[in-house]
């Protein structure tokens, strides 16, 4: 048997077999993100009946029992400790749970360090009644997302895109979609639902498209019947699935050879400010695009400043930085030095801005 651990990470598969032993076999940091939908360990008493005493279709598979509150939160750990192990330093991992499991995973989550960023309301448009009345109805699910440390630096955040996505206004932390029904929910031969709880792909769309970019390989240790595998192949990244059940696995690899991924050029995600690379002002001169004693301009062209070997300006009296200049000329609390200063070209003024993008293409 090929040992994962020291071969290189195989994706867009879908290993058969418990998610712990599994996990304890993939390389370290190989992972990009990880999604997780665990057993909700519902603690069922009974059949739940509706008021016509027909029988309602819930979970009570085998591998939503647990023997004790102790026993799932010793098997959550486990696959928690794991998931991190195979996170790149920079990834992140989602978890979603009802009210039944979700405060357990949060509180292990904090306690093996992960450092949580969000919390998502995931709002159903559609859900189940109470049919006894005794309650609220359940109307939605809980998404956990984190890094795997408080010191963690940077993770893929794809702010712009999802604003775009939102109509231009920055997406909220409350989700309203769907439940999983229709032609979507997949059914056995015996036109019974192939799985339980099966996440519509609209809510593993937007979490992908959130916190991942284009090739990167995402984990589900909970594979089921392949959400997060086809709504990764869609959007060109990459998938590793673990499932202990085969027909379910068996669902998921077949529904997953049906997509048909969307093109290269339309996978491209908007850039945001916030990730593009730092370059000094500095890095101009020190490339030659700019030589000391080079003269630049502001907006209106009535204001002007040479350029220091330093990588600082002089206008007059005044000398500082291309921020801190800009702001004393203009008597402003503050200026952003890229966007207001131009130097002057045979076709006329240009930012600056445009020599830091040169910069950048270089690294």
């Amino acid at each position: 048997m090929t040992d994962l651990k020291t071969s290189p990470l195989a994706t867009n598969v879908v290993h058969r077999g418990d998610c712990i032993t599994v996990l304890k076999g993939l390389p370290d940091a190989s992972v990009d993100m990880v999604f997780a939908d665990p057993p909700y360990n519902l603690q069922l008493g009974g059949d739940l009946l509706r008021p016509d005493n027909s029988v309602v279709d819930a979970v009570d598979d085998d591998w939503d029992k647990f023997d004790s509150f102790a026993a799932y939160d010793a098997f959550t750990r486990a696959w928690l400790t794991e998931c991190r192990r195979v996170l790149k330093p920079e990834g992140s991992l989602w978890v979603i749970g009802s009210y039944h499991n979700i405060f357990r995973l949060g509180s292990a989550m904090q306690d093996l360090g992960f450092w949580v960023l969000n919390d998502i309301i995931w709002r159903k448009t559609n859900p189940m009644p109470n049919f006894k009345g005794t309650r609220f109805t359940n109307a939605h699910e809980t998404l956990i997302w984190a890094a795997r440390s408080r010191e963690q630096k940077r993770y893929t955040f794809n702010y712009d895109a999802m604003k775009a996505f939102n109509e231009d206004v920055q997406m909220r932390s409350d989700w309203t979609l769907a439940l999983c029904t229709g032609e979507e929910r997949i059914k056995g031969e015996d036109g019974k639902k192939a799985h339980p709880t099966q996440k519509p792909e609209a809510l593993l769309h937007r979490v992908i498209m959130a916190a991942s970019r284009p090739g990167d390989v995402i984990l589900d240790p909970f594979f089921g019947t392949g959400t997060t595998g086809a709504a990764a192949k869609r959007l060109g990244r990459h998938y590793v699935g673990i499932e202990r059940d085969e027909t379910y696995a068996k669902v998921a690899e077949t529904r997953i050879a049906a997509v048909i991924p969307a093109a290269p050029e339309d996978l491209k995600v908007m850039g945001s400010k916030r990730a593009e690379v730092k370059v000094p002002f500095g890095a101009l001169v020190e490339a030659g695009l700019l030589a000391p004693g080079d003269r630049l301009y502001s907006p209106k062209g009535d204001r002007e400043a040479r350029v220091r070997a330093d990588g600082s300006l002089v206008s007059g009296e005044f000398t500082g930085s291309i921020h801190k200049l800009g702001a004393l000329l203009e008597n402003a609390p503050a200026c952003n030095g890229w966007t207001y200063w131009r130097f002057k070209t045979d076709q006329g003024f240009k930012s600056i801005d445009a020599l830091r993008s040169e910069i950048r293409a270089t690294m």
